[in-house]
């Protein structure tokens, strides 16, 4: 086979651009009432996906992860890359401190563990508890009823006086003794992944980190491993959180702590088998998992592989589920479609190679038969 150079890679780049757009816009050719999915639209009925987007862009704007979804046709992992790659040119104006996550201003919240926890249960907005099937009536659904559907709740749904907190089911746990203490990380500087590569050991956040903006099927796979075997952890989800932070920031001339506005996140604190702490009574074990926006599969996924990790940095790794490397370095979305998509750049050079090597091996081969 013969191989020549060709001209043109240019124009054909942006023809592939030119079409790809063109797929996105051509119900506007055949339906003279075809209008744009607005932004709107895509924050408020695509919300989920919105969300993820946002976890995995490693970047709270809820606007522009939509923005990422419309011009990416839905692809999740392009539409966290666009994210991320704009996060990348934003100057980096000042840190928050820890956020203290008990003060979120909760729309769901449940405990596993328990029937009945401080403050209630709280079930939310959430699919868990409604039949799989197909709603046939939404593919013609009308404006009309469309607004109706708000409108008709809020006019039914009773006031309910909530509190502004609700205490935290760890809190009680602890109380008893069941728990560890927490540890006091009071001055020292959490791992930024954004800035410094992760050389193994890392501390645990930077497994934090990293889960946080990792791929949610990623996560969730191998946190499956362990639920099935490949693994020891048996968890209970002592408290399972969405709703919205408020994110503190030191006022530029008193230097107080001003609530400068909130996001939404999901927060998972699940307990496992109980060890022997060093030098104390048996306490049960903990893992915690925590993004950005509503997902509570990416939360409960983290917070099984953060205490899968934790196992195996001190009883060394049985498992890849327990390998802090393995863990790390496969959930990331971006990474791993970088990686995979660059299979369809050219690798002519390579291939050529091989191909003289197939060649002269099948030559050799034959002189010997």
């Amino acid at each position: 086979m013969g191989y020549v150079a060709i001209k043109g890679g240019g124009r054909a780049i942006a023809g592939a651009a030119a079409v790809t757009e063109c797929l996105r816009t051509e119900e506007g050719l055949w339906n003279d009432s075809a209008e744009p999915l607005g932004i709107d639209a895509i924050l408020h009925q695509l919300r989920y996906l919105v969300d993820r987007v946002v976890s995995e862009g490693g970047v709270y704007h809820p606007q522009f992860a939509a923005l990422a979804i419309k011009q990416s046709l839905g692809d999740t992992l392009e539409a966290a890359f666009a994210l991320r790659a704009w996060r990348s040119t934003r100057p980096r104006l000042c840190a928050t401190p820890a956020l203290d996550t008990s003060r979120m201003r909760l729309i769901r919240r449940i405990s596993a563990a328990f029937k009945e926890i401080p403050g209630g249960q709280m079930l939310g907005p959430t699919p868990d508890y409604a039949l799989r099937l197909l709603r046939l009536e939404l593919l013609d659904e009308s404006p009309q009823a469309f607004r109706r559907v708000a409108r008709e709740w809020l006019a039914d749904c009773p006031e309910a006086q909530l509190p502004e907190t609700f205490p935290k089911v760890l809190d009680a746990l602890r109380a008893e003794g069941l728990l560890p203490p927490v540890s006091d990380h009071r001055g020292q500087t959490p791992f930024d992944i954004t800035r410094e590569p992760l050389i193994f050991p890392v501390p645990r956040s930077a497994q934090l980190s990293t889960m946080a903006r990792a791929e949610t099927g990623s996560l969730l796979a191998l946190a499956y491993s362990n639920m099935r075997g490949y693994g020891d952890i048996h968890p209970t989800v002592a408290e399972l959180r969405v709703g919205y932070l408020p994110v503190m920031l030191p006022h530029p001339v008193t230097g107080e702590l001003t609530e400068a506005g909130e996001v939404l996140m999901t927060e998972c604190e699940v307990v496992a088998m109980y060890e022997a702490d060093t030098g104390s009574k048996p306490v049960f074990t903990v893992g915690y998992g925590a993004c950005f926006g509503h997902n509570e599969v990416k939360a409960i996924s983290m917070a099984i592989l953060d205490r899968a990790l934790q196992k195996g940095a001190k009883d060394g790794a049985s498992n890849p589920s327990e390998d802090a490397e393995f863990v790390l370095l496969h959930v990331d979305g971006v990474d791993s479609m970088g990686f995979a998509s660059h299979y369809k750049m050219p690798h002519y050079v390579t291939f050529q190679s091989d191909m003289d090597r197939l060649r002269t091996t099948q030559q050799k081969s034959g002189a010997s038969a």
